[in-house]
């Protein structure tokens, strides 16, 4: 594997930065470039960060790996990795589920319907979604799911209750999983469906997390969605969830925030001073820093060998398991670590102005916890690894 950039990488990297600092001076860009926020930063959830995001349309950097006759650029698929690494350092929306989870998904598998209605929206940022997968008995196991969807006519008529469906409290689309055929193995009786989320039958009740990040339950009463709005194939859904998932895992946990934190820790430990020294000469300080700094370069290469099999032309769900597995842990890891090193000043909140980088380090430590849960769990990462890499059992 090749890790170097080539010049035209490097040039659009360049070319990024340059964009971002122009933002830099728009009145309302402290709500748009936001590095204290954590996972949830990647999120256009409010008007300043929609307008980010047609600006980025604008600029050309939506789709860009989407093929030519569906609106995009036909380019590689390493130009949105580093567009999402710029973005992540500066802690402003990623391109996001539109382009990723949804447009590929419906690039490969959706009708020309779907593609006609969706892509050019996509593309100019004039739609967001959310993801309606997981239920109050069906997280891990995902495919235990028991949303109804039921024939009715040129339709179905759906009734369940989802969980913790991030941005349904600001989105326009709702991406749907839903039980077709109760009587098939779990895998095989499920389909993929678009729907307006604002429409009759559809209650949102919004869930703040222990990271202070908004989550959402949805309840879905006797919702019609007509034949037109399915996704591909009528019970071929798990297929299409699971690639989805794979390419969420791949451009939603960038290394760049890694690489930041561990910076700013790093600075912080050298200027804060404990018994008349900077904490940083501790020797347990400096041997953690270390072991730290060594595993946000092993995480580097995990990202980088999922761009490497993408470049392949191939779903990378091994290399996306690995890295999503091992960089959400370090996400954790690093803030227990600022805690343990700041001592009691690491736990001052971040309304306290007295709080060392404004409560970053208290706030990270309950934020981080979510990340391992979000896109699949440490838990169902470690199964795909073990069943596609190594060839072992599940463990549930």
């Amino acid at each position: 594997m090749n890790f170097d950039f080539s010049p035209d990488e490097q040039a659009f990297v360049a070319e990024v930065r340059a964009f971002l600092d122009e933002v830099a001076g728009w009145p309302d860009a402290a709500d748009i470039m936001c590095p204290e926020r954590e996972s949830d930063s990647i999120l256009a959830d409010t008007p300043a960060r929609k307008a980010f995001c047609r600006a980025l349309a604008q600029r050309g950097y939506l789709g860009m790996s989407w093929p030519v006759e569906y609106g995009g650029q036909g380019k590689p698929g390493i130009y949105e990795y580093l567009l999402n690494e710029e973005l992540s350092r500066v802690g402003a929306p990623l391109i996001g589920k539109g382009v990723g989870c949804v447009g590929q998904t419906l690039i490969r598998h959706g009708s020309e319907k779907l593609k006609r209605e969706f892509l050019p929206k996509i593309l100019t940022a004039e739609i967001e979604f959310a993801l309606g997968y997981t239920e109050p008995h069906a997280g891990s196991d995902l495919a235990a799911l028991k949303l109804r969807a039921e024939r009715d006519g040129a339709g179905w008529r759906l009734n369940g209750q989802k969980m913790f469906t991030t941005s349904a409290h600001f989105a326009d689309w709702y991406w749907l999983a839903a039980r077709t055929d109760p009587d098939a193995p779990k895998h095989k009786g499920i389909s993929l469906f678009l729907l307006p989320i604002r429409q009759p039958g559809i209650t949102i009740h919004p869930i703040e997390t222990m990271g202070e990040h908004v989550t959402n339950q949805v309840f879905l009463d006797d919702v019609f969605v007509a034949d037109d709005y399915v996704v591909g194939a009528v019970n071929k859904g798990w297929t299409y969830i699971c690639e989805a998932l794979d390419y969420e895992r791949f451009t939603f946990y960038t290394f760049s925030p890694l690489e930041q934190k561990l910076a700013r820790l790093r600075a912080l430990l050298c200027t804060r001073r404990r018994d008349g020294a900077p904490i940083i000469e501790r020797p347990h300080v400096r041997r953690g820093m270390a072991r730290l700094t060594a595993k946000v370069e092993t995480a580097k290469m995990l990202q980088r060998r999922v761009i490497y099999a993408s470049t392949l032309d191939r779903v990378p769900s091994i290399e996306a398991a690995m890295c999503k597995l091992y960089s959400t842990e370090l996400h954790q890891e690093i803030a227990d670590f600022a805690l343990d090193a700041l001592g009691p000043d690491g736990l001052i909140d971040k309304h306290d102005a007295s709080a060392p980088m404004g409560g970053k380090w208290e706030w990270s430590y309950r934020a981080t916890a979510l990340d391992t849960i979000g896109a699949g769990s440490s838990e169902i990462q470690k199964n795909i690894i073990a069943r596609r890499a190594l060839d072992l059992p599940l463990t549930y």
